[in-house]
């Protein structure tokens, strides 16, 4: 009789492996059926509509449009300010540079992607390297952002963490 439980456990394990084998074969002709479907690729023009997001004022946010270079100087505990430059590339990547006043160090350089969240209100810097934080700032508007701490709220002070728009 273990025998026969044996058998139906060896059966039963079999039916689960093949179900969920078979479950992953109608994915693959999905993909290559998608192609042909030319139909649908007259809803393409909706893709940039991505990159025009509505804000919560109602207007779009065209995160192509968003891309530009910001100033600031933000604070800092042991020296007068860190000037920050920030590029954001209309690809989504972005390039930044700080540097410390009063001190004789290079400017301390980044780069990574960045992204537009939480209904076009906030930015996110996720660097390439990984040992780095990703850094959030609240889209104020079209011309200035605001650091936020790293849980991506507020902080509570009368600094100035502001970057704005450089004129180009």
């Amino acid at each position: 009789m273990s025998r026969s439980i044996t058998n139906a456990r060896t059966a039963l394990f079999a039916a689960v492996a093949l179900a969920a084998l078979s479950a992953c074969k109608p994915q693959a002709p999905a993909e290559t059926a998608a192609p042909p479907a030319q139909p649908e690729a007259a809803v393409a023009p909706a893709a940039p509509a991505a990159d025009a997001r509505p804000s919560a004022q109602g207007a779009p946010f065209d995160v192509k449009a968003f891309a530009g270079t910001f100033d600031g100087t933000l604070p800092c505990a042991d020296c007068p300010g860190i000037d920050t430059h920030l590029v954001l590339a209309a690809d989504g990547t972005y390039t930044i540079s700080e540097t410390y006043r009063e001190r004789s160090a290079p400017a301390l350089t980044g780069d990574g992607t960045w992204t537009v969240e939480e209904n076009n209100q906030r930015l996110r810097l996720d660097p390439n390297s990984k040992s780095d934080n990703d850094r959030l700032y609240a889209i104020l508007s079209q011309d200035e952002i605001r650091q936020l701490d790293m849980e991506g709220k507020p902080i509570d002070s009368t600094l100035p963490y502001n970057l704005k728009r450089a004129a180009q």
